[in-house]
């Protein structure tokens, strides 16, 4: 998630912009996959702004 999260800011993005739009892939990705929703909350909640925040240096 780090590796996005930099590549969108890279592009332009705040950091708060950057997290924002990853929870919008997270919610497209819900609604044309609703099969899969348990598993990709669980991949995205894992790479959570919080998970992030614990692994930088």
């Amino acid at each position: 998630m780090k590796e996005l999260i930099d590549k969108l800011k890279a592009e332009g993005l705040t950091e708060e912009q950057a997290f924002k739009a990853v929870e919008i892939m997270k919610n497209f990705a819900k609604s044309k996959f609703p099969l899969f929703g348990g598993a990709i909350d669980k991949l995205f909640d894992k790479y959570s702004k919080q998970q992030d925040e614990d692994f930088m240096p």
